[in-house]
């Protein structure tokens, strides 16, 4: 799955607000703002699944709304989180892979000075509608 849709609750402190995801153990975040917190508490559900993925156990499944109790001044709202974007923009490092062409394929396109490495992302990423 790509995106997950999670409850998370939103604590109101002195200064701005700590998140929870009660879905998620330990998944707990914080900002000054309600738009800090609720960025920070996105990328906390990624790093949580991450670790989860990593672990090869399952994402929990989230909560209905509903089901989600908070006391005033506390308020819940649902945190989209894109696993997609999450791993764009933390996973930076490079993965070598060996692949193997036609010899006349190869040298025409040595000859057009195709960058092989780009081609291969750009065709990845249209394969993949990303």
């Amino acid at each position: 799955m790509r995106k997950y849709y999670y409850p998370a609750v939103f604590h109101c402190e002195d200064k701005g607000y700590s998140v929870s995801v009660p879905d998620i153990d330990g998944c707990f975040s914080e900002g000054d703002t309600f738009e800090e917190a609720y960025e920070n508490i996105i990328d906390a559900i990624g790093l949580c699944l991450e670790e989860y993925a990593a672990n090869k156990i399952e994402a929990p499944k989230p909560s209905k709304p509903d089901e989600i109790k908070c006391e005033a001044p506390d308020f819940m709202a649902i945190v989209e989180c894109d696993m997609l974007a999450y791993r764009k923009k933390y996973d930076t490092k490079v993965v070598k892979k060996t692949l193997s062409i036609p010899s006349w394929l190869n040298v025409a396109a040595e000859e057009q000075h195709i960058n092989f490495s780009g081609v291969l992302q750009e065709a990845l990423r249209e394969k993949l509608n990303i």
